[in-house]
């Protein structure tokens, strides 16, 4: 199963990055149909053909999702938008 991995370095107290995740997991669900929850400091999302985590640490948020082979001739374009998000919410 191809795999996306993106850490994005933050200079943000932990409440804060996970509200700015938070937003991101707003448009995750709006863009893709995604549902999600926290565990932690940790944000669990899911849809048919994907399963992934966004753990916030103290200083960086860590992405990881799995894809199913559906949506594998997709993860480029799914790679990307996570990493635009994370650049226009983390920037």
């Amino acid at each position: 199963m191809p795999q996306i991995d993106i850490r994005r370095p933050h200079q943000l107290s932990i409440p804060e990055a996970r509200t700015v995740v938070d937003k991101v997991a707003v448009k995750m669900r709006e863009k893709f149909a995604t549902e999600s929850q926290w565990q932690g400091d940790t944000l669990k999302f899911s849809r048919s053909g994907v399963n992934g985590t966004i753990a916030v640490g103290s200083d960086a948020v860590v992405v990881h999702a799995e894809l199913g082979l559906m949506l594998s001739p997709m993860k480029g374009m799914i790679e990307q938008e996570i990493r635009r998000k994370l650049d226009e919410y983390f920037a």
